[in-house]
């Protein structure tokens, strides 16, 4: 992705101090290998600035629920008083959790950019692009595999399997875009777009919420967390994924490919049906078969750009997130106050903001 320009950055990297700013130093260690070529391609992306929201939002996590470990005996949902908690610790195998985060996101978008032909990632060249698209494949399998290896040195049986579901999940998220399809022919145009709708949030959560959902549930879990605060945390990162997505898929529609950092209508061009599209063929029934076909005949995309303008999808998809959002700050409003949980709460209503 893109630069980290959800939020000031400084109130977030007095927080962490030096965790955050170590990421790709210690990512880069994990990935030493005897190949030179290999070594480059796989560093590619980690070179870049990007937003690094995932280990951002582990380590914060880590912190935010660091205080409610802290407290045996007590309720950790009691919030007395309006005191900020300000320490908070964050573990070494935390650290090293949102590391593994970075990593499988970075080999998940090495291998979408060849499955999605883009040639541009964070306004450079994209890996495949560079390199072509079976070095692209390999690295992004290499990182796989590394992170598998220090994933497996946390020595904590419940964490392993909790990622292993994540990559898993990325794979089937894949597959179901590939498909873009959960329907029959026999259903009314309405039915059909509702049900497109239910499977493209299912294929939403695979692709891109599960990741966070996970990494933060995995967190809480390494910081001897209680069941209530571990769920607490999953239900966190699973709406606050989903919201990020939607503002994505969103943003396909209003910004320009130099502001977003990636071609922009590229979905459309794929065949792929976002929110905005499904929210717009409610208004629109037109639109349906153009859906069914994947935007595949001359013009279809240009006329499913135009419907989508000339409806409220756009909006409909910003309230979409934005309700999400608020089920994301909820589900950690009762922790103990701490900076990290406002840290928390200030990138989630961020993400509707965001231009990038």
């Amino acid at each position: 992705m893109h630069s980290f320009s959800l939020i000031e950055p400084k109130p977030h990297a007095n927080l962490l101090g030096g965790d955050l700013s170590l990421l790709t130093e210690n990512i880069r260690k994990l990935l030493g290998s005897g190949h030179p070529v290999l070594n480059t391609i796989s560093s590619y992306y980690f070179s870049k600035q990007g937003k690094h929201i995932r280990p951002l939002v582990v380590l914060l996590m880590a912190q935010a629920t660091s205080i409610t470990a802290k407290m045996p005996g007590s309720d950790p949902f009691t919030n007395s008083g309006a005191t900020i908690l300000p320490e908070a610790v964050i573990l070494p195998t935390q650290r090293r959790l949102a590391e593994i985060t970075e990593m499988i996101h970075t080999a998940s978008l090495l291998h979408d950019d060849v499955i999605d032909i883009s040639m541009t990632r964070r306004n450079t060249p994209s890996v495949n692009a560079e390199f072509g698209n079976k070095m692209a494949i390999l690295a992004g399998d290499f990182l796989l595999a590394r992170a598998s290896v220090a994933l497996a040195r946390l020595r904590d049986p419940r964490v392993v399997e909790l990622l292993s579901t994540v990559i898993s999940n990325l794979v089937e998220g894949e597959f179901m875009q590939l498909r873009n399809s959960a329907l029959g022919g026999s259903k009314s145009a309405y039915s059909a777009v509702h049900d497109r709708f239910q499977y493209y949030m299912e294929k939403t959560y695979m692709k891109t919420a599960s990741l966070i959902a996970i990494s933060c549930r995995s967190s809480a879990v390494l910081g001897g967390c209680t069941d209530d605060v571990i769920e607490s945390a999953y239900l966190y990162g699973r709406n606050l994924g989903l919201a990020f997505q939607l503002v994505d898929d969103m943003m396909d529609f209003t910004v320009s490919s130099a502001d977003f950092g990636k071609p922009v209508n590229i979905d459309l061009k794929l065949g792929l049906a976002t929110a905005p599209v499904l929210y717009a063929a409610a208004k629109f029934p037109e639109l349906y078969p153009l859906i069914e076909r994947k935007f595949e005949k001359k013009g279809d995309a240009e006329l499913a750009l135009k419907l989508v303008h000339e409806s409220n999808g756009v909006a409909q998809t910003r309230d979409l997130a934005r309700a999400y959002c608020q089920e994301a700050i909820s589900a950690i409003s009762a922790f103990p106050p701490s900076l990290a949980q406002t840290a928390l709460i200030q990138l989630t209503q961020a993400v509707i903001t965001r231009k990038k």
